[in-house]
């Protein structure tokens, strides 16, 4: 919309521009940052915002400027992703990886305070960790959490450090600031997290980035396992298989 006068803007696309913008920049942003991109006039800008707050489709950020997706738009972004054709495409992807690794597979999806699963295929294995769709999991102390962490701004990640109490829910569990500060870096830097059975004792997992067209974490995509079946070293031969379903999901909303 760069250049375009804003009074050729029909009034009720407005606020569409606003969250495809939103959309496109992929961190928090202040309505002036926005409008750089749309050209409104100033009231009307805050006005869109103030009412795309109000309804839920915004949250404000941390620092109290800035503005994030809301609970209403992440549900939208899940019920888009959740579409039957793309589900059916998913599913046959997840499939097939769950049957080369032989365990559970999952997508999870970001959410303001936790990964929550979005799809799961299960290993036809009797021995086997149930996380049903929609359960909602710490984003420290798992594989797609630290994942999905590792993508943050180190002011971000800080942030959320010192706002989290850090509950060791297992033995592993990290939950020094400073060492989780470590592993975090070490997944960026690596593409790839894992739980060494961090969230559940005697169950380790490996997670994967699914990226969007601007080359964003979208989404996760992980397997878990129990300890009586797979080692870390035995997931990661695993890790070329999961990078290739992983680019296959990231094509169906390309």
């Amino acid at each position: 919309m760069d250049g375009e006068d804003a009074g050729t803007i029909p009034t009720n696309l407005r606020l569409l521009l606003v969250l495809e913008e939103i959309a496109r920049v992929g961190v928090p942003v202040t309505p002036t940052e926005i409008n750089a991109k749309i050209g409104l006039p100033k009231p009307t800008i805050h006005r869109l915002f103030a009412t795309l707050e109000e309804e839920g489709f915004l949250q404000r950020d941390l620092d109290g400027r800035g503005y994030a997706p809301g609970p209403r738009l992440r549900t939208m972004a899940g019920g888009v992703l959740s579409s039957l054709r793309i589900r059916t495409a998913r599913q046959a992807i997840l499939q097939r990886l769950s049957q080369e690794v032989g365990e559970t597979c999952n997508i999870a999806l970001p959410d303001r305070d936790a990964m929550i699963y979005l799809e799961r295929v299960e290993t036809q294995w009797p021995l086997r960790i149930q996380l049903p769709i929609g359960t909602r999991v710490p984003f420290y102390c798992t594989a797609s959490g630290k994942m999905y962490l590792s993508t943050l701004a180190r002011s971000h990640l800080v942030r959320y450090l010192s706002a989290t109490d850090l509950v060791a829910r297992t033995p592993n569990t990290l939950t020094d600031p400073d060492a989780l500060l470590a592993e975090i870096q070490r997944v960026r830097e690596q593409g790839y997290s894992l739980d060494r059975e961090e969230f559940m004792e005697d169950m380790i997992a490996l997670a994967v980035p699914i990226r969007d067209v601007n080359d964003r974490l979208m989404a996760t995509l992980a397997f878990h396992a129990p300890t009586q079946r797979f080692s870390i070293e035995r997931a990661l031969d695993y890790l070329d298989a999961m990078r290739e379903a992983a680019a296959d999901l990231s094509k169906l909303v390309a």
